[in-house]
């Protein structure tokens, strides 16, 4: 191996989230939770990439994303790439998919909306993938990628 090459280690088990935007590396690890994780977590941002210019992946010993997390993921960083690592070998790959549904994950932008004062659950429609455009299944109200804030 040259000076030049820089060794990540290899994970036995868990999920290595590839292809995020160098920029939203931070999201996915707010919108995941991984600061609050157990779990052993190494990311690097800022790698070159000839698709993004520039991008960030994120390695997770031991957890494998549930579908809500997945979902999470995709309205965060929709060109995310999701690799299962089972005895140090990658046994899936998988893109992860805008939802055209998504429920209890995304808070409603308007505030007159009932489900910012009474206890129902947020739902929303996708009306655009990229950039990713929601409307409120109670209110209507347009919610885009760069003004969506997690529940």
């Amino acid at each position: 191996m040259s000076k030049k090459e820089l060794q990540v280690s290899a994970i036995e088990n868990g999920t290595v989230i590839d292809h995020i935007p160098a920029d939203k590396l931070f999201a996915v690890i707010n919108v995941l939770g991984l600061a609050e994780l157990d779990n052993a977590i190494t990311f690097g941002t800022n790698l070159k990439s000839t698709k993004l210019g520039k991008k960030a992946i994120i390695k997770i010993w031991d957890k494998f994303l549930e579908d809500d997390e997945v979902n999470k993921l995709a309205l965060v960083a929709p060109s995310a790439k999701i690799n299962i690592i089972r005895d140090y070998e990658v046994v899936e790959k998988k893109k992860v998919n805008v939802p055209e549904k998504v429920e209890g994950i995304v808070k409603c932008m308007n505030p007159k909306c009932i489900t910012n004062y009474e206890k129902v659950r947020t739902k929303f429609t996708v009306v655009n993938n990229s950039p990713i455009v929601l409307r409120c299944h109670y209110c209507e109200k347009l919610t885009d990628q760069e003004h969506m804030e997690m529940i």
